[in-house]
């Protein structure tokens, strides 16, 4: 939004601008904030920073959990939440004594992703556009304890409600897919966010009502800079989750919060330019994609597991992965076959908007090292010409649930759980540690962090288990 310090300046004084909220991302993936007077947004600030707490949201040790946050002027946008006139930044992290980048600042770790891959001179930019599903519920409720163990959402759209409704206008399972009103009750809220997201600068190219019968939606952006497009995620989920608590809702962007019914990806669809002209484009190729673009598809299909231990960290993620279903649990690549990890989409056969689709990832992922990982994964496979038909990846243009069991066992699988992932991500990292845009002890702190809460998981008596095993 701001180029220096003075034009914002300006803007703060002129609008009346109250209060200036700083937010950041953890190394999970959740934003939190701290405010200020606007009378504070001095260049001080900007040179020194405000200090917090590291440790209390895991970047640190009790010990030395002294930081500092300063705003990225650019990031810049007016809250619409507030009751008072409010101006948010998306901040970087430094260290409080040398004011160096933080090591483990997710966002830094995006732009020297962006940054090696000008190094390696394969391509100038990367660009991406992020599929958001998510589901809007009428409420939820959860416990968690030594006795109990349960959850419930409600929605006015589950077809489980209509002997209560009686209004006929209910959406059955997997019926959702563009519904339209009466059925589609969430068209105005979905509307006011997209409103609203073009209000903080982040252009929609369309909403939509998804599969899922019980409130689920799609929200997709055209194609971005990398870390234009990772600020945007955060800001769709923020602004998703706000809106939907003034009326009552609540969004979740978890992959799978319903048994049976459609799972939430993050399909992300990304493309390489070089000098303005897009390096994935050649009209010859197979899907109208380039050499490069198939060196990339065959990085990121090599290196797939491992990726997915950014791109689908939690173990709710593997519930959506369910092989034998749509689920894209396999390494392969196809010209429109929605079963495959990579898609490349039939009406992206134009110089302009040539791309990839890698369809594994969810939400769950924090979006910053989720892209960076694709990245590196993709420029590994160009700077090692990586060919993914050699290694069997395809191209497969067949429905391969209805081949025969050995056929299909011949394809190479990714991660079915969290575990799996962790292995990969264990196994083959070399590529994540090139320019030093990843390091060895933030994968070594991520792979420990995630084998936790999948122990967590399996530890706990399920509710389901009580209906199959408490008479035996």
């Amino acid at each position: 939004m701001f180029q220096t310090f003075d034009e914002a300046e300006v803007y703060i004084r002129e609008r009346g601008m109250a209060m200036l909220d700083l937010k950041f991302s953890d190394l999970w993936g959740r934003w939190h904030h701290l405010t200020l007077p606007s009378k504070q947004f001095t260049p001080a600030l900007m040179e020194k920073g405000v200090g917090f707490d590291g440790s209390s949201v895991g970047f640190k040790p009790v010990s030395g959990g002294d930081m500092v946050l300063v705003p990225d002027l650019k990031s810049a946008f007016l809250d619409p939440f507030w009751d008072v006139p409010t101006v948010s930044f998306i901040c970087k992290t430094l260290e409080a004594d040398t004011r160096q980048p933080f090591r483990y600042d997710p966002r830094a770790i995006a732009q020297q992703a962006e940054a090696y891959l000008k190094k390696s001179a394969v391509a100038g930019q990367s660009f991406w556009g992020p599929e958001f599903e998510f589901y809007l519920f009428d409420g939820v409720a959860c416990e968690n304890g030594v006795n109990a163990a349960s959850y419930r959402v409600e929605s006015s759209e589950g077809g489980w409600n209509s002997p209560q409704l009686g209004s006929g206008y209910t959406i059955p399972l997997h019926g959702g897919y563009h519904a339209i009103p009466p059925k589609d009750r969430l068209y105005n809220l979905r509307t006011k966010i997209c409103m609203m997201l073009g209000d903080v600068g982040v252009e929609v190219k369309y909403h939509h009502h998804e599969v899922g019968g019980p409130g689920q939606c799609e929200i997709e952006t055209p194609m971005l800079p990398l870390l234009k497009a990772a600020d945007a995620a955060f800001l769709i989920k923020y602004i998703a989750r706000m809106a939907a608590s003034r009326e009552k809702m609540t969004a979740t962007f978890m992959p799978k919060p319903l048994y049976g019914e459609a799972g939430s990806g993050l399909h992300f669809h990304q493309r390489l330019e070089t000098e303005g002209k897009n390096a994935f484009y050649d009209a010859e190729g197979y899907g109208a994609l380039s050499q490069l673009a198939r060196w990339y598809v065959g990085g990121l299909l090599h290196h797939g597991g491992a990726v997915m231990g950014f791109t689908n960290p939690s173990t709710n993620s593997y519930r959506r992965l369910i092989p034998g279903f749509e689920a894209p649990v396999s390494a392969i690549f196809s010209l429109g076959n929605r079963s495959a990890a990579i898609r490349i989409p039939k009406y992206a056969n134009r110089p302009e908007d040539a791309r990839i689709e890698f369809r594994p990832p969810d939400a769950t992922s924090n979006t910053y090292l989720a892209m960076a990982a694709q990245l590196m994964a993709g420029i590994d496979g160009i700077k090692k010409q990586i060919d993914p038909s050699a290694l069997g990846f395809g191209p497969v243009d067949e429905d391969i649930f209805s081949w025969p069991e050995e056929k299909r066992g011949a394809i190479k699988g990714l991660p079915t759980s969290l575990d799996d992932a962790m292995d990969a991500l264990e196994q083959d990292h070399q590529f994540l540690l090139e320019g030093g845009v990843f390091s060895e002890d933030l994968i070594e702190r991520w792979v420990s962090k995630k084998r936790a809460e999948d122990r967590e998981v399996r530890n706990r008596p399920h509710p389901y288990e009580i209906e199959l095993y408490y008479d035996l």
